[in-house]
């Protein structure tokens, strides 16, 4: 087992080298703006004007995105202290782009966040609306990457626990 574990941590180490090898100034501009979609005030903000029907319609989906949020934000940082993954080691020339709000790095709290907004949003918007949602979702996890604070598995579990949490909200407490 232990050997399967660092062959993944391995090729997660070179999917992030690979990425961070084509970084461009642009596009690090965007990624840094995608990334702070995520950021606990914000994401407190949105999900919270949505659940308290500020947005007409859209309460029920802010309740299911409130609960999402609360419970996968609950589990990261419980699996962030048993896990004690460290963010990535860049190397000579590179340099994380934005400042980190903890040493650990898995599971990723923005990939998680970011999609426990989405899916519920995706849900109740339906049709392209709902797509575009879930695609701003996924380019909060990958500016992570990009950015240089997570590995690609991080933000794949983040993903993950969303999904999973979402599951467990709209079978079990809505």
């Amino acid at each position: 087992m232990s050997a399967w574990i660092v062959r993944l941590g391995t090729f997660d180490e070179r999917l992030l080298r690979a990425l961070l090898q084509r970084r461009q100034p642009m596009l690090s501009l965007l990624m840094r703006a995608i990334t702070h979609l995520a950021d606990w005030p914000v994401a407190v903000a949105f999900t919270l004007s949505l659940a308290l029907g500020l947005v007409p319609g859209m309460a029920a989906t802010g309740q299911q995105m409130a609960w999402t949020l609360a419970l996968a934000h609950l589990s990261v940082e419980v699996l962030k202290r048993c896990f004690t993954r460290e963010r990535p080691s860049l190397g000579l020339g590179m340099q994380w782009l934005v400042s980190v709000p903890d040493r650990f790095s898995f599971p990723s709290g923005h990939a998680t966040a970011a999609m426990s907004m989405a899916l519920p949003l995706a849900l109740g918007l339906g049709g392209m609306a709902g797509r575009a949602v879930l695609v701003l979702g996924i380019a909060v996890g990958l500016s992570r990457c990009y950015l240089g604070v997570h590995y690609p598995g991080d933000v794949l579990a983040g993903w993950c626990l969303s999904a999973s949490t979402l599951l467990l909200v709209t079978t079990v407490i809505i």
